[in-house]
């Protein structure tokens, strides 16, 4: 594999990769290491690991970390009431054997353990993994460091293939030197203008070129505004295709449009407040 074919890869399926992250994600793969994006919300890092499941054809298998997270919602826990349907069925039967609890049959897997079981490598996407407390990032280190598990029951899992492991953060916590350390990394932020316009242009290719400039250039400009919430690219795709269907083809001719669809992009009462049609009409202004 080279990094051409990693541009490649990503591109067939919609997504546009500079040369870092295509750099990181080849090494990532070639050296069987896992692979943490940090960055703002909104910037595409959950997308990457889709993306590449997809150009891969292989599983995406996703953890989407909280806090509170435990061991037995993200590894594994046992079917306590297929259990005790055991227990019963053994006591039914004279309770001369007694039954056998702790085996694969009973064994309830959670993203961790399936990406570590799976035959096939898949994309194990841990994601927002600054959400979950910092006990939580213990569980993670032997997986990370030997692709394996351990049970007390059944013992030592690994690895029959590695996953290839993709964590997220937005920021949220600084997370441990332990879990950088085992990582490579690379840091999204959101994308340039033209690198936006081909984002775009790929994703909704029957916009008219008019339209497409105007809409990253008012996003772009968006950005630099005092805003709570920034829109990322995943809003301003939405909002492109709210304009597109409801037949826009130029914002300085559809003011009321524009604003209706603000919705889309802005996603707090504050910043609503902070884009009336005058605030609107000048980003328009210097795209059109």
């Amino acid at each position: 594999m080279t990094l051409s074919d990693v541009h490649k890869g990503l591109a067939a399926q919609g997504y546009v990769a500079d040369d870092r992250l295509a750099m990181a994600l080849h090494l990532a793969q070639e050296l069987g290491r896992p692979l943490l994006l940090e960055g703002p919300a909104g910037v595409g890092k959950t997308e990457v690991a889709k993306a590449v499941a997809a150009w891969r054809e292989t599983r995406l298998i996703r953890l989407q970390c909280y806090e509170g997270l435990d061991a037995s919602h993200a590894i594994y826990e046992w079917n306590y009431q297929r259990q005790l349907l055991a227990i019963r069925a053994s006591e039914a039967q004279g309770g001369t054997r007694e039954a056998q609890l702790f085996t694969d049959e009973y064994l309830l897997k959670r993203p961790l353990l399936e990406a570590i079981s799976a035959e096939d490598p898949p994309v194990l996407l841990i994601d927002e993994i600054d959400r979950a407390d910092e006990e939580f990032e213990a569980y993670l280190l032997e997986i990370l460091s030997d692709f394996q598990i351990t049970i007390p029951e059944l013992g030592t899992i690994k690895a029959r293939v590695r996953p290839i492991v993709i964590l997220t953060a937005n920021g949220t916590r600084d997370l441990s030197d332990a879990l950088r350390r085992r990582c490579l990394y690379s840091f999204l932020d959101y994308p340039s203008q033209e690198t936006e316009l081909i984002i775009l242009r790929a994703r909704m290719p029957g916009l008219e070129e008019q339209l497409v400039r105007q809409i990253v250039g008012v996003v772009q400009a968006l950005r630099k505004e005092e805003l709570e919430k920034t829109p990322g690219i995943a809003e301003m795709l939405d909002w492109a295709a709210a304009l597109s269907g409801l037949g826009v083809n130029d914002l300085a001719k559809s003011r009321n449009e524009v604003q209706a669809t603000l919705v889309c992009l802005l996603k707090t009462a504050a910043d609503h407040d902070a884009a009336p049609p005058e605030v609107m009409d000048r980003l328009i202004g210097k795209v059109a």
